[in-house]
């Protein structure tokens, strides 16, 4: 009989107060090993919360975190297995990149000089020059130079690649998604940049206000919503009995965003009304998802009707 493999991370009920504030509310997860998984949501979500806590950074309030079923917070043994890289990273003021990467390779088990190399060489990152005197690009770059060549078991990526522009940017996403496929790892990606990186998940997680509103594998979210378009009227009966996630008018004219999976029956219908439809991209889908939940007491409808 086949055994489920446990969780790489597990997150039961977590919670995180600051004075009288929640930034995490019941939060539970279960990550699987060997995917990438994208944590989105707005500024003051709680991905930074969660990420510190999962990376043993921040202890919670309540609940518990396991890592391979162990508890990561003070735990050397678990700690090596996870690279956890922010965007505002910080290294002793004296460093050099050159010197930050080194002292890399002798924390992280799996430490691969020559992914580091290459990835130099793609960001053109001057190494000697002092890490305080680097523009935030080249600041970024070193960041995720790190996170990569580690090859942790876990890595997490907290937006540390907004400083890159948009040609660095596509080689990290290219590196990333080279070297995860020879050397699988469970990567959690955070960032506000969704298009780029909607082709990257395979699983995607959204929180808001401290509580998660969207948990789904990437596969499952696409062709999961439309933008209706049309005539008032017959976008009214059209989306009738669907989850409304948005909507748009002028004067006749209607564009409503529904969660729904649509059929051969229901796409000829939207035709023979003169109804356009348009799947929603993964940015928008989130956009609409979170403004939704914000009317809402919980997200779970969206969850509900995705099963």
């Amino acid at each position: 009989m086949e055994t489920t493999p446990a969780p790489a991370i597990e997150v039961r009920n977590l919670t995180k107060t600051y004075r009288e504030a929640n930034a995490l509310d019941s939060v539970s997860l279960s990550l699987e090993a060997n995917r990438i998984y994208g944590l989105l949501g707005r500024n003051g979500a709680g991905k930074t919360t969660l990420m510190s806590i999962l990376s043993g950074q921040g202890f919670p309030t309540g609940g518990q975190v396991l890592i391979h079923g162990k508890d990561p917070y003070e735990n050397d043994g678990t700690l090596a297995r996870i690279c956890f890289i922010r965007e505002s990273q910080r290294y002793p003021d004296d460093f050099n990149a050159r010197q930050a990467f080194r002292a890399a390779a002798l924390f992280f088990a799996n430490w691969d000089q020559d992914l580091a190399e290459r990835l130099i060489e793609d960001f053109a990152l001057p190494t000697k020059r002092r890490i305080k005197k680097l523009s935030r690009g080249q600041l970024s770059a070193v960041g995720v130079i790190i996170g990569m060549a580690a090859r942790a078991e876990i890595t997490v990526f907290d937006e540390p690649y907004l400083g890159l522009d948009a040609v660095a940017r596509q080689i990290f996403y290219d590196r990333l998604v080279e070297d995860y496929s020879a050397h699988p790892r469970t990567i959690v990606l955070s960032s506000h940049l969704i298009d780029e990186i909607a082709n990257l998940l395979e699983h995607v997680v959204v929180i808001d206000k401290g509580r998660i509103i969207l948990d789904e594998d990437a596969d499952s979210l696409r062709g999961s919503a439309f933008a209706v378009t049309g005539n008032q009227e017959k976008v009214a009966a059209f989306i009738e009995g669907h989850r409304v996630l948005h909507r748009d008018s002028l004067g006749s004219l209607a564009s409503v965003t529904i969660q729904a999976r649509l059929g051969a029956t229901e796409r000829a219908m939207a035709a023979e009304l003169g109804l356009e439809l348009s799947p929603v991209p993964l940015q928008q889908l989130v956009v609409r998802t979170t403004m939704a939940a914000q009317t809402e007491p919980r997200g779970d409808r969206y969850q509900e009707a995705l099963k």
